[in-house]
């Protein structure tokens, strides 16, 4: 079986290297680009029928982008992590706050204030994951997704730590396994 994973294009958010988790934010011109770059330069398998999306509207700019006759199948658990306080913040502007620090010297693993912690999120995606996993019968799959649920799905299914698994915008991963059976 082959497990397709593209981290969504970037999005303004992304270029200033803010938390974007829930805010919707459209992919910026640049992030369009890079797609149409990376699609042109081979970088992406042949189109899907089917591609499995977070129904944010940046994944499914990119996947219309990159798979333009491919049906959309939005998955509410594949939304990004809930950054609570700290949604559309960036490093500067947390520097200094004792919230953050604390998250900082948890090594990510506190829940985000009045958002998620990295296991809810994990959990979440997963389940959804699981669910897509049981309706494609264990066929391909292609997702089109944010990073944190890319890194969520292979560190349960390749193993390894959550964040051996960080991706950059537009990319792709081909993960190849056995049948993935739900948990």
């Amino acid at each position: 079986m082959k497990l397709t994973f593209i981290r969504h294009g970037k999005t303004q958010g992304n270029l200033e290297s803010r938390y974007v988790g829930r805010t919707d934010q459209p992919l910026c011109a640049e992030g369009c680009e890079e797609l149409l770059t990376r699609k042109a330069a081979g970088e992406y398998p042949a189109a899907p029928l089917i591609v499995f999306v977070s129904p944010l509207l940046r994944c499914r700019e990119s996947a219309s982008i990159i798979f333009p006759s491919a049906l959309q199948i939005p998955v509410a658990e594949f939304t990004e992590c809930d950054f609570g306080e700290f949604e559309m913040k960036n490093y500067e502007e947390l520097d200094g706050n004792p919230v953050y620090q604390a998250w900082i010297d948890s090594g990510g693993t506190a829940p985000f204030p009045n958002g998620e912690s990295m296991s809810q999120m994990k959990a979440r995606a997963l389940r959804g994951f699981y669910r897509v996993m049981e309706q494609t019968g264990g066929n391909d799959a292609c997702f089109v997704v944010h990073g944190g649920t890319i890194m969520a799905i292979l560190s349960q299914i390749a193993g390894g730590d959550f964040y051996d698994y960080q991706v950059e915008n537009g990319e792709c991963i081909i993960y190849e396994t056995a049948p993935v059976a739900g948990t």
